[in-house]
């Protein structure tokens, strides 16, 4: 039979926010999903109105291909090219908005342009490191576990407060960082939350509703499942919200204090086979598959 004709495998109820509402799950929080079950509805990005996402294309603007290989911003970038000094492919551009493929040979006052090789490196981050480029108060950042990566320099793709652990992508492609943080393409982020104390069926009806944050503001979470054999002291939660500590703030406006945070996935990827503190590129299938999302 062909795949067309298959019917879904998948289980015949569900609940809200996901399966396992306030129940316990035989799964550890994130694992792979059982094949033939339907995707959930949120996995699929959504594009508002009047916001149009990055393109992926091969071909970028020769004012931003120029301003990307740290010769100037774009705005002087059009100077440039407006001035007659830019040549592509031995001829000279003075077009507004002309694109350039990978393959052209980009000359600028006669020398070639050399751009940056894209790198996308993904860390297991520990706890007590800060998400941030340089610290002023001397502590450790995650750019120092990273630092050998590559010599390009990448930055951190969102931010994981100093003790939350977890998945964490560095890039230098601009492009795709905007896109996996931007509020309106509801990247997916799946979180194993520790807990002060045992997790009431009811608060789990309410961060699924929606709750009030510490500074007014709202937050909600698409899934929540309390995990099997811990008391009811662990949960998984999804989320596709990127407000500052988020999870920690939900969990606060409903009773808990969270004393264990650890990203397990973000965006599709995990850090499966990744120790704690360690980091390794991404292969060009999982690149690829950020970019079609």
């Amino acid at each position: 039979m062909s795949e067309r004709g298959k019917k879904s495998s998948g289980p015949g109820k569900s609940s809200r926010g996901g399966s396992g509402r306030g129940k316990d799950t035989k799964k550890p929080f994130g694992s792979k999903k059982p094949a033939g079950k339907r995707p959930y509805a949120g996995d699929k990005f959504k594009k508002a109105k009047g916001d149009p996402m990055p393109s992926f294309s091969d071909e970028v603007r020769l004012n931003k291909f120029i301003a990307n290989a740290g010769i100037c911003s774009r705005r002087e970038a059009d100077v440039l090219i407006e001035s007659g000094i830019v040549e592509v492919n031995g001829k000279i551009i003075v077009e507004m908005g002309y694109k350039v493929k990978p393959t052209d040979e980009v000359k600028y006052d006669g020398s070639i342009i050399q751009t940056e090789k894209k790198q996308y490196v993904l860390l297991n981050k520990p706890k007590d490191f800060i998400t941030t480029m340089d610290d002023p108060m001397g502590r450790r950042t995650v750019l120092q576990l990273v630092k050998n990566a590559c010599k390009e320099r990448i930055y951190p793709v969102g931010r994981l407060d100093r003790n939350t652990t977890g998945v964490l992508l560095f890039t230098n492609d601009g492009d795709m960082a905007k896109k996996l943080t931007h509020p309106r393409y509801e990247v997916k982020k799946i979180y194993h939350v520790e807990l002060d104390k045992p997790m009431q069926v009811a608060h789990v009806d309410a961060l699924l509703a929606g709750v009030e944050l510490d500074d007014a503001d709202f937050a909600k979470a698409d899934k929540v499942e309390i995990i099997k054999d811990t008391r009811s002291r662990e949960v998984g939660v999804e989320i596709h919200s990127g407000k500052n500590r988020v999870v920690r703030r939900m969990f606060e406006a409903v009773g808990y204090t969270v004393t264990r945070l650890d990203r397990v996935k973000f965006a599709g990827l995990t850090k499966k086979d990744l120790p704690r503190g360690t980091w390794r590129h991404l292969s060009s299938q999982e690149v690829d598959f950020l970019r079609m999302s």
